[in-house]
Protein backbone atom coordinates (compact mmCIF):
# COMPACT_ATOMS: atom_id res chain seq x y z
CA UNK A 1 0.00 0.00 0.00
CA UNK A 2 1.44 3.45 -0.90
CA UNK A 3 2.83 5.67 1.84
CA UNK A 4 0.23 8.42 2.45
CA UNK A 5 2.93 10.99 3.21
CA UNK A 6 4.45 10.44 -0.25
CA UNK A 7 1.16 10.15 -2.13
CA UNK A 8 0.56 12.23 -5.25
CA UNK A 9 -3.09 12.51 -4.21
CA UNK A 10 -2.74 15.25 -1.58
CA UNK A 11 -4.09 17.95 -3.96
CA UNK A 12 -7.07 15.72 -4.79
CA UNK A 13 -7.88 15.28 -1.10
CA UNK A 14 -7.58 19.04 -0.65
CA UNK A 15 -9.99 19.53 -3.58
CA UNK A 16 -12.52 17.16 -2.00
CA UNK A 17 -12.19 18.81 1.40
CA UNK A 18 -12.94 22.26 -0.03
CA UNK A 19 -16.54 21.09 -0.43
CA UNK A 20 -16.95 18.02 1.77
CA UNK A 21 -16.20 17.16 5.37
CA UNK A 22 -13.88 14.15 5.61
CA UNK A 23 -12.26 12.79 8.73
CA UNK A 24 -8.49 12.43 8.97
CA UNK A 25 -8.87 8.64 8.67
CA UNK A 26 -10.97 8.98 5.53
CA UNK A 27 -8.43 11.33 4.00
CA UNK A 28 -5.66 8.83 4.78
CA UNK A 29 -7.58 6.07 2.99
CA UNK A 30 -7.78 8.16 -0.17
CA UNK A 31 -4.06 8.91 0.02
CA UNK A 32 -3.22 5.19 0.10
CA UNK A 33 -5.09 4.31 -3.10
CA UNK A 34 -2.96 2.26 -5.51
CA UNK A 35 -1.65 4.19 -8.51
CA UNK A 36 0.15 3.71 -11.81
CA UNK A 37 2.17 6.65 -13.14
CA UNK A 38 1.96 7.53 -16.84
CA UNK A 39 3.90 10.28 -18.61
CA UNK A 40 1.96 11.78 -21.52
CA UNK A 41 3.44 13.93 -24.28
CA UNK A 42 1.83 17.16 -25.48
CA UNK A 43 -1.13 16.63 -27.86
CA UNK A 44 -1.31 12.91 -27.07
CA UNK A 45 -4.68 11.28 -26.33
CA UNK A 46 -4.45 9.06 -23.26
CA UNK A 47 -8.16 8.18 -23.17
CA UNK A 48 -10.03 7.62 -26.43
CA UNK A 49 -13.77 8.03 -26.92
CA UNK A 50 -15.44 4.63 -26.66
CA UNK A 51 -12.53 3.07 -24.78
CA UNK A 52 -13.54 0.74 -21.94
CA UNK A 53 -11.57 1.74 -18.87
CA UNK A 54 -10.57 -0.15 -15.74
CA UNK A 55 -9.12 2.95 -14.08
CA UNK A 56 -9.76 6.65 -13.49
CA UNK A 57 -7.15 9.24 -14.40
CA UNK A 58 -5.73 11.84 -12.02
CA UNK A 59 -3.68 14.84 -13.18
CA UNK A 60 -0.45 15.22 -11.20
CA UNK A 61 1.11 17.80 -13.51
CA UNK A 62 0.15 19.53 -16.75
CA UNK A 63 -3.04 20.59 -18.50
CA UNK A 64 -5.59 18.12 -19.86
CA UNK A 65 -8.48 18.75 -22.23
CA UNK A 66 -11.68 16.74 -22.64
CA UNK A 67 -12.89 16.85 -26.24
CA UNK A 68 -15.29 15.53 -28.83
CA UNK A 69 -15.22 15.76 -32.62
CA UNK A 70 -17.81 16.07 -35.34
CA UNK A 71 -17.93 14.01 -38.55
CA UNK A 72 -15.55 16.47 -40.26
CA UNK A 73 -12.96 15.99 -37.52
CA UNK A 74 -13.50 19.45 -36.05
CA UNK A 75 -12.75 19.37 -32.33
CA UNK A 76 -14.54 21.02 -29.42
CA UNK A 77 -12.80 21.05 -26.05
CA UNK A 78 -15.55 20.70 -23.43
CA UNK A 79 -13.49 20.89 -20.22
CA UNK A 80 -10.02 21.71 -18.95
CA UNK A 81 -8.42 19.81 -16.09
CA UNK A 82 -5.42 20.92 -14.05
CA UNK A 83 -3.19 19.31 -11.45
CA UNK A 84 -5.35 17.98 -8.60
CA UNK A 85 -8.29 17.06 -10.87
CA UNK A 86 -9.61 13.58 -11.62
CA UNK A 87 -11.18 14.21 -15.05
CA UNK A 88 -13.00 10.91 -15.37
CA UNK A 89 -13.94 9.98 -11.82
CA UNK A 90 -17.39 9.25 -13.27
CA UNK A 91 -15.86 6.34 -15.23
CA UNK A 92 -15.99 4.33 -11.98
CA UNK A 93 -19.72 3.85 -12.62
CA UNK A 94 -19.62 4.25 -16.45
CA UNK A 95 -16.42 2.61 -17.70
CA UNK A 96 -17.02 3.34 -21.40
CA UNK A 97 -15.44 6.71 -22.17
CA UNK A 98 -17.95 9.06 -23.77
CA UNK A 99 -15.27 11.58 -24.77
CA UNK A 100 -11.51 11.66 -25.15
CA UNK A 101 -8.81 13.11 -22.89
CA UNK A 102 -5.70 14.74 -24.33
CA UNK A 103 -2.58 16.19 -22.72
CA UNK A 104 -2.49 19.82 -23.84
CA UNK A 105 0.95 20.15 -22.30
CA UNK A 106 3.42 17.50 -21.16
CA UNK A 107 1.53 15.84 -18.32
CA UNK A 108 1.94 13.31 -15.55
CA UNK A 109 -1.14 11.14 -15.06
CA UNK A 110 -1.98 8.60 -12.36
CA UNK A 111 -4.16 5.65 -13.29
CA UNK A 112 -6.17 4.56 -10.25
CA UNK A 113 -7.99 1.21 -10.55
CA UNK A 114 -11.76 1.36 -10.57
CA UNK A 115 -11.87 -1.63 -8.23
CA UNK A 116 -9.94 0.30 -5.58
CA UNK A 117 -12.15 3.38 -5.92
CA UNK A 118 -15.33 1.29 -5.75
CA UNK A 119 -14.08 -0.58 -2.69
CA UNK A 120 -13.17 2.67 -0.96
CA UNK A 121 -16.57 4.23 -1.73
CA UNK A 122 -18.40 1.11 -0.50
CA UNK A 123 -16.46 1.02 2.76
CA UNK A 124 -16.70 4.77 3.43
CA UNK A 125 -20.03 6.38 2.47
CA UNK A 126 -18.71 9.88 3.22
CA UNK A 127 -15.96 9.37 0.64
CA UNK A 128 -18.56 8.18 -1.88
CA UNK A 129 -20.54 11.35 -1.12
CA UNK A 130 -17.42 13.50 -1.66
CA UNK A 131 -16.74 11.76 -5.00
CA UNK A 132 -20.35 12.37 -6.06
CA UNK A 133 -20.12 16.03 -5.10
CA UNK A 134 -16.88 16.40 -7.06
CA UNK A 135 -18.56 15.03 -10.19
CA UNK A 136 -21.45 17.44 -9.58
CA UNK A 137 -19.06 20.41 -9.66
CA UNK A 138 -17.63 19.18 -12.97
CA UNK A 139 -21.18 19.12 -14.35
CA UNK A 140 -21.73 22.70 -13.13
CA UNK A 141 -18.58 23.80 -14.95
CA UNK A 142 -19.76 22.04 -18.11
CA UNK A 143 -23.10 23.88 -17.91
CA UNK A 144 -21.27 27.21 -17.80
CA UNK A 145 -19.18 26.20 -20.83
CA UNK A 146 -22.39 25.44 -22.77
CA UNK A 147 -23.70 28.93 -21.98
CA UNK A 148 -20.32 30.38 -22.90
CA UNK A 149 -20.15 28.95 -26.42
CA UNK A 150 -23.89 29.22 -27.02
CA UNK A 151 -24.88 32.64 -25.67
CA UNK A 152 -21.80 34.85 -25.31
CA UNK A 153 -19.85 36.79 -27.93
CA UNK A 154 -16.17 36.18 -28.61
CA UNK A 155 -14.85 38.69 -26.06
CA UNK A 156 -17.11 37.35 -23.32
CA UNK A 157 -16.17 33.74 -24.11
CA UNK A 158 -12.45 34.34 -23.77
CA UNK A 159 -12.87 36.63 -20.76
CA UNK A 160 -14.97 33.99 -18.98
CA UNK A 161 -12.44 31.26 -19.79
CA UNK A 162 -9.51 33.33 -18.48
CA UNK A 163 -11.40 34.27 -15.30
CA UNK A 164 -12.28 30.63 -14.64
CA UNK A 165 -8.71 29.45 -15.11
CA UNK A 166 -7.36 32.24 -12.89
CA UNK A 167 -9.66 31.03 -10.10
CA UNK A 168 -8.85 27.37 -10.63
CA UNK A 169 -5.10 28.06 -10.62
CA UNK A 170 -5.65 30.17 -7.46
CA UNK A 171 -3.87 33.13 -9.03
CA UNK A 172 -3.76 35.94 -6.48
CA UNK A 173 -3.25 39.66 -7.22
CA UNK A 174 0.24 41.09 -6.79
CA UNK A 175 0.15 44.89 -6.75
CA UNK A 176 -3.25 44.69 -8.39
CA UNK A 177 -2.19 42.35 -11.21
CA UNK A 178 -3.36 38.74 -11.56
CA UNK A 179 -0.85 36.65 -13.53
CA UNK A 180 -0.53 32.91 -14.10
CA UNK A 181 0.79 30.31 -16.52
CA UNK A 182 -1.78 28.82 -18.90
CA UNK A 183 0.05 26.12 -20.91
CA UNK A 184 -2.10 26.15 -24.03
CA UNK A 185 -1.90 27.63 -27.52
CA UNK A 186 -4.27 30.08 -29.19
CA UNK A 187 -5.37 27.18 -31.39
CA UNK A 188 -6.38 25.18 -28.30
CA UNK A 189 -8.08 28.25 -26.87
CA UNK A 190 -10.10 28.46 -30.08
CA UNK A 191 -11.21 24.86 -29.59
CA UNK A 192 -12.38 25.75 -26.07
CA UNK A 193 -14.33 28.80 -27.19
CA UNK A 194 -15.81 27.52 -30.45
CA UNK A 195 -13.90 30.15 -32.45
CA UNK A 196 -11.30 30.12 -35.20
CA UNK A 197 -7.66 30.76 -34.23
CA UNK A 198 -7.78 34.00 -36.27
CA UNK A 199 -10.85 35.14 -34.31
CA UNK A 200 -9.13 34.29 -31.02
CA UNK A 201 -6.07 36.32 -32.01
CA UNK A 202 -8.24 39.30 -32.93
CA UNK A 203 -10.29 39.01 -29.73
CA UNK A 204 -7.21 38.82 -27.50
CA UNK A 205 -6.04 42.10 -29.04
CA UNK A 206 -9.42 43.60 -28.10
CA UNK A 207 -9.04 42.35 -24.50
CA UNK A 208 -5.71 44.15 -24.27
CA UNK A 209 -7.73 47.39 -24.18
CA UNK A 210 -9.00 46.43 -20.70
CA UNK A 211 -5.58 45.29 -19.54
CA UNK A 212 -5.72 41.54 -20.23
CA UNK A 213 -3.02 39.80 -22.27
CA UNK A 214 -2.10 36.23 -23.19
CA UNK A 215 1.47 35.88 -24.48
CA UNK A 216 3.89 32.98 -24.43
CA UNK A 217 1.32 30.89 -22.52
CA UNK A 218 1.12 33.41 -19.71
CA UNK A 219 -1.98 35.40 -18.73
CA UNK A 220 -1.75 38.89 -17.25
CA UNK A 221 -4.90 40.61 -15.94
CA UNK A 222 -4.45 44.23 -14.85
CA UNK A 223 -8.14 44.97 -14.22
CA UNK A 224 -9.92 41.95 -12.74
CA UNK A 225 -13.23 43.75 -12.34
CA UNK A 226 -13.28 44.81 -15.98
CA UNK A 227 -12.55 41.27 -17.18
CA UNK A 228 -15.26 39.73 -14.99
CA UNK A 229 -17.77 42.26 -16.34
CA UNK A 230 -16.91 41.46 -19.94
CA UNK A 231 -17.06 37.71 -19.24
CA UNK A 232 -20.21 37.87 -17.10
CA UNK A 233 -18.19 35.81 -14.63
CA UNK A 234 -19.48 34.72 -11.23
CA UNK A 235 -17.21 32.14 -9.61
CA UNK A 236 -19.99 30.60 -7.50
CA UNK A 237 -20.38 27.62 -9.84
CA UNK A 238 -16.82 26.53 -9.08
CA UNK A 239 -17.71 25.93 -5.41
CA UNK A 240 -14.08 26.64 -4.52
CA UNK A 241 -14.44 29.39 -1.93
CA UNK A 242 -16.84 27.81 0.56
CA UNK A 243 -16.40 28.72 4.22
CA UNK A 244 -15.66 25.74 6.52
CA UNK A 245 -19.19 25.78 7.91
CA UNK A 246 -20.60 25.56 4.37
CA UNK A 247 -18.86 22.27 3.60
CA UNK A 248 -21.25 19.35 3.55
CA UNK A 249 -21.36 15.88 5.09
CA UNK A 250 -24.76 14.22 4.83
CA UNK A 251 -23.91 10.67 5.90
CA UNK A 252 -22.89 9.83 9.50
Amino acid sequence: MPNSAQSNLHPFVARLCRRSKLTTAEQERILTLPERVKQVATNHDFVESGEILDHACYVVEGLVGRFDQNARGERQITALHIAGDMPDLHSVVQPTATSALQAMSTSTILQIPHAALRGLAAAHPAIAEAFWRDCMVDSMVLAQWVVNVGRRDAQARLAHLLCEMACRYKATPVEGVVAFELPMSQWQMAECAGLTPVHVNRTLKQLQKIGTSFRNRRVRIEDWSALTRVGEFDRGYLQDDLRPEERIRIVN
